[in-house]
């Protein structure tokens, strides 16, 4: 199993931070491992919304449809994707900010290999903590925010 987590304090207040990130068409503007998001059922973030997100995958691209299965708003989205070789669990929490007046996301990014691949499990961890790293700058700017550790939430 890899496990990308990061927590991104942003001026942004909860409701709009909320808004932006469980919109899965989002993650093609902040992820460079996201070639790009379609959505296939619903309209922006919400209940039920599915996005087809073509990702960046050892120099080819991979479609993983992504389910909302959690949609709290405005505090916990969770988007899902299973395929033959992985699932995908992306889970991301909105607070309100108790040293401003913005809000603290915090991106929790689960993948899991399936079968024989589990074998690699460990190669993974390595290449999605530098997948995830990326992904962190371009989330950071996107929110307008600063990336805080984990004892800052």
């Amino acid at each position: 199993m890899a496990r990308y987590l990061m927590h991104v304090r942003t001026p942004k207040s909860p409701a709009e931070a909320f808004a932006y990130m469980a919109d899965l068409n989002n993650f093609a503007k902040w992820d460079p491992g996201v070639d790009r998001v379609v959505q296939v059922k619903g309209e922006g973030g919400g209940p039920g919304a599915a996005f087809d997100v073509d990702v960046k995958t050892f120099g080819r691209s991979l479609t993983l449809r992504y389910d909302t299965i959690t949609y709290d708003a405005p505090t916990t989205v969770v988007a899902f994707a299973e395929s033959s070789l992985l699932t995908s669990r992306d889970t991301i929490t909105v607070k309100a900010d108790d040293a401003g007046s913005g809000s603290i996301v915090t991106y929790d990014a689960v993948l899991k290999l399936k079968g024989p691949l589990v074998l690699a499990d460990a190669l993974l961890r390595r290449s999605f903590n530098k997948i995830g790293d990326r992904a962190g700058v371009g989330l950071v700017a996107a929110l307008a925010g600063e990336r805080v550790p984990e004892t800052a939430r």
